[in-house]
């Protein structure tokens, strides 16, 4: 009889043991627990210490943490038929756990499957060099629209990055090519427009010195003076007859 009691009281004790832990909950800071009461929602508790009561309440805890999510490497077509693998990360958090719970079924799998269709179709609309100089720009885009279609799920989306365009290596070296030609057409136009210039400044000074015939013969003397300076040898340099006449006085 006494093993009886004793083997009916420990079981006693276990059950209630089990509907005390059903019953209590406690929830971090980050943790919100939506309540279904008889299969219908009745409210969002949390965190701390919360009561549900067995076999007529459940609790689905939602974490609010931002969820840093990878998004797997896309095949995406640019808009001028180039071919990219991209990849990218998407952070985004839950801010209202009833929607999150009610209207979406697994919100993180829903917002992985939409940050990936959403990646391509963004990226699909612009060329290959906007995809390399303006990621920020897309970064923006694709944030902006997830965030808009996740806004029904009580998700919010708070940025995208995009990690990587992979191009093929035959890509890769037309781009190199086309690079090499740029500099190349920069180099000759800049060349082209250092001749303008120094042909410029030429007539310029070719102006000058019209206006002023002495300007001429002092300039005539310097060079000579130069040369001699620099070059030990006989040297023939033309000198015209109206700038002797005037060295000489203006006799002729």
């Amino acid at each position: 009889m006494n093993v009886e009691f004793i083997y009916f009281a420990t079981t006693i004790a276990v059950l209630l043991v089990l509907l005390l832990a059903n019953t209590i909950k406690i929830l971090r800071e980050y943790e919100r627990g939506v309540i279904f009461t008889l299969g219908r929602f009745d409210k969002v508790k949390g965190p701390g210490l919360i009561i549900v009561i067995p076999f007529i309440q459940q609790m689905v805890r939602v974490d609010l943490r931002v969820i840093v999510m990878d998004v797997p490497t896309q095949d995406v077509i640019s808009y001028d038929n180039v071919s990219v693998k991209v990849n990218a990360v998407v952070y985004y958090r839950v801010i209202d756990p009833e929607k999150a719970t009610i209207n979406v079924e697994r919100f993180m799998d829903a917002t992985n499957q939409l940050a990936q269709t959403t990646l391509r179709s963004v990226l699909g609309k612009h060329e290959l060099d906007e995809m390399l100089s303006e990621r920020d720009k897309l970064n923006e885009d694709i944030q902006e629209i997830l965030d808009r279609q996740t806004d029904a799920w009580g998700v919010k989306v708070n940025n995208v990055e995009i990690k990587h365009v992979d191009l093929d290596e035959s890509m890769v070296r037309s781009i190199a090519k086309q690079a090499e030609a740029e500099r190349t057409r920069r180099a000759k136009v800049i060349h082209a427009e250092g001749e303008q210039q120094a042909a410029q400044k030429l007539v310029e000074a070719a102006e000058k010195l019209a206006e002023s015939p002495n300007a001429i013969q002092l300039r005539y003397l310097q060079t000579l003076a130069e040369i001699a300076g620099e070059h030990n040898s006989t040297i023939v340099f033309p000198v015209p007859i109206d700038t002797i006449n005037k060295l000489l006085g203006g006799k002729g």
